[in-house]
């Protein structure tokens, strides 16, 4: 799991002003038979059963039965939805408009990224100088057919004539990397295979660092991943003979490692994790042949990496002794840590910073909402930011000798703009305003706190359209994550606007777990305290049923992965508070879940039922999929994954919705969504994003008992 792969922004959609028959019923499904096969695990004393082991073999034909089976009465049901092609539709509709990215300069040209709509990957352009004609460089739809191949990453050498660029087969994490002239656009070298959680980071021309696993014994889609590697790849010589940089020690097993070069070439600096949190790190002088390996940080009791150098002067964002980051400096020549000096000292509010164009960005998190300050390369502070308004803003990066920067800003009602701004003056203007049928004056978009079940104050954004009767019958999707360090800001999606246009409720807790108060904040989340991140969920419905934004039979609860997790304990334990649950490609066997490819590495946050008796009976007593209970009503759920991710593989899914299926009391279907060719998310083709939403809203929707959407929705399509 990391930051840019693992959240899952998913909000859900519709209305409180439909018709909704209170006395419709959903007769009880007939599901297919799910084979139980008794497999007992010793745990510390303790015997567990696991029966549907045999849906971890995702290469075994019974799996593959199984799946096309349980599909078939999914997408039955689904069909018989009577509003689901007019949510496709809907959805097409709000999603058909020119998306671009900020430009960014490589050798003679200028590049971007654009959408033209509904294209299902996004498409680089550039043109070359200020008046040139805009080309395509490369377009990522051409890769396949059905867009289910999709770029993964795009790194330019020094000069700007070579380009690297990795691409996923099928939403796999296992990627091949591409080099190309980038003048010419032709391929110039063999293709590098069997690529997995890597960047691509140049050195100056001569050829660049990526990080590979060697390729598992068994399924390469779920067999374990964790002897992580750094390579050195020299143009024009075959990926046999690349360089191993660092990793491969038996003895001393490192999951995640990742190179990169500082801008002025001179540094590598390499990241070594056993886990998502905490870090070793090191540095190599590359101006010297011969040059070893040199210790920055030689623990992992803390996040650190370097962000900028001046020579042999290095900037390094720490959370060494500083839970809420911290930017200090160091000589390369004696880097020991009792060396460091405060550069950006530590304040309240946690600290994720930024260089470009000469200066240093810091972009805090004020509950959850970006303030961004401008500081020299001495410490000076130059100017707090002038942002467009209260939400999350990002960018303010570049190269040193840039004159012009961008940032984005966005919030939960407000579509990603993209902006200029002067680093010299402060001055910034609008660059791209998306030209979509939205207005963000219709809505409302608050700030509110509620205690958890300790009297922590948590606080939520709930987004919804101005005036709406809070009656305790609208529909609501409460999202959560609460996990892994990663912070859930406030940002504009097109499915959350067709959501809201209707009348619907959002809401977006920033549970503990998750980064926005810093390691504190994450620690409260972890392990041995995993509980309060679904009690601090659990609360967050209380406070929205309590102040009748909804009621059990309107609410939804929504995650993806570790969120996925957090929707699959919350509705085990509280099945009464929520209508409907939809957790997506979550972790829901706590007790297997590190025997996958690289899910050993979140230890950090879950601990694994190996560590010790109490953490084995801990994990047990939360985990979905050892919870669900013979006689209970479950909410309606819809469970999703991709039959490709390689992440948090599909059997958790698998076995939860077997389940489910067995133990379910009453009505409320129990489906599982499985997409094929597709993984944790990264790379989804817009078509199949679109269709998956349409899904999800229709049962949504469906499932509260709504018979048909708003009558005003023709006048909304236009």
């Amino acid at each position: 799991m990391n930051k840019f792969l693992l959240i899952f922004l998913i909000p859900i959609l519709l209305s409180n002003c439909v018709q909704k028959e209170e006395n419709s019923k959903i007769e009880k499904l007939t599901y297919p038979t799910t084979s139980k096969v008794d497999t007992i695990d010793n745990y510390f004393g303790t015997e567990v059963n696991d029966p549907f082991r045999w849906l971890e073999d995702d290469m075994s034909d019974e799996t593959k039965a199984w799946v096309k089976e349980q599909n078939n009465v999914t997408y039955d049901f689904l069909n018989h939805i009577p509003y689901r092609n007019d949510l496709k539709s809907r959805l097409e509709k709000l999603w058909n408009y020119e998306k671009i990215s900020a430009p960014f300069k490589e050798g003679d040209y200028t590049y971007y990224y654009k959408n033209d709509g509904l294209q299902n990957q996004y498409v680089i352009y550039r043109k070359k100088g200020e008046d040139g004609d805009d080309e395509i460089f490369l377009d990522p739809n051409e890769f396949s057919d059905d867009g289910t191949v999709s770029l993964g990453g795009l790194s330019f050498s020094k000069n700007g004539k070579i380009a690297a660029y990795s691409i996923s087969e099928g939403g796999s994490d296992w990627r091949k990397i591409l080099i190309m002239d980038a003048e010419t656009k032709q391929i110039v070298e063999d293709t590098l295979i069997d690529v997995k959680f890597s960047g691509l980071s140049w050195k100056l021309n001569e050829g660049f660092f990526y990080s590979s696993y060697d390729k598992p014994k068994g399924s390469e889609l779920s067999a374990k991943t964790d002897q992580h590697k750094l390579y050195y790849h020299k143009l024009g010589t075959p990926q046999s003979e690349d360089e191993l940089i660092f990793g491969g020690n038996e003895a001393e097993k490192h999951r995640y490692v990742g190179g990169y070069v500082s801008d002025d070439g001179k540094y590598l600096f390499i990241s070594a994790s056993v886990s998502t949190s905490g870090n070793k790190l090191f540095l190599k002088d590359l101006t010297n042949p011969g040059s070893k390996i040199v210790t920055l940080q030689g623990d992992t009791d803390s996040d650190s990496y370097v962000i900028e150098n001046e020579g042999e002067k290095l900037f390094i964002v720490t959370n060494k002794n500083a839970p809420n980051q911290k930017i200090v400096t160091v000589d390369a020549g004696d880097p020991a840590q009792e060396n460091w000096v405060d550069f950006i000292p530590e304040t309240e509010n946690v600290l994720s910073p930024s260089i470009g164009g000469g200066y240093f960005f810091t972009n805090y998190m004020v509950d959850a909402v970006s303030q961004v300050k401008q500081y020299d390369y001495s410490g000076k502070l130059i100017r707090e930011i002038e942002l467009p308004g209260v939400g999350s803003a990002g960018g303010f990066g570049g190269k040193k000798e840039n004159k012009t920067l961008y940032f984005s800003f966005s919030n939960y009602k407000t579509p990603g703009t993209i902006y200029t701004f002067d680093p010299s003056s402060g001055d910034s203007e609008v660059y791209k305003k998306p030209d979509i049928a939205f207005n963000p004056d219709d809505y409302e978009s608050n700030q509110v706190f509620y205690e958890s079940k300790d009297g922590t104050k948590i606080p939520m954004i709930i987004t919804y359209r101005k005036g709406l009767k809070l009656d305790g019958k609208n529909p609501t999707i409460l999202y959560g994550y609460g996990g892994f360090n990663i912070s859930l800001t406030p940002s504009f999606s097109i499915t959350n606007a067709v959501w809201m246009e209707q009348g619907g409720i959002y809401a977006v807790p920033n549970l503990r777990g998750g980064g926005e108060y810093g390691k504190e904040w994450h620690d409260a989340g972890t392990q041995m305290k995993k509980q309060n991140v679904f009690d601090d969920f659990i609360a967050a419905a209380e406070y929205l049923i309590e102040e009748k934004y909804t009621s059990p039979d309107y609410l939804a609860i929504r995650g993806g992965s570790n969120g996925g997790l957090l929707v699959g304990a919350t509705m085990t334990q509280r099945p009464d508070l929520m209508k409907v649950a939809l957790p997506a490609v979550g972790v829901l066997d706590m007790l297997r879940y590190h025997t996958f490819t690289a899910g050993a590495g979140w230890a950090y946050d879950y601990g694994t039922a190996e560590d010790s008796k109490e953490m084995f009976e801990y994990l047990k007593g939360y985990s979905p999929v050892h919870n669900v209970k013979e006689g209970v009503e479950y909410p309606a759920t819809l469970i999703t994954t991709g039959d490709h991710d390689d992440r948090v593989v599909p059997a958790h899914s698998f076995k939860f919705a077997a389940e489910l299926q067995r133990k379910q009391s009453g009505t409320n279907p129990t489906l599982i969504r499985i997409e094929t060719d597709a993984g944790h998310g990264a790379g989804t083709p817009v078509s199949k994003t679109i269709e998956q939403y349409a899904d999800i809203f229709g049962f949504t929707l469906y499932n509260m008992g709504f018979q048909e959407l708003p009558t005003d929705l023709e006048k909304i399509k236009g």
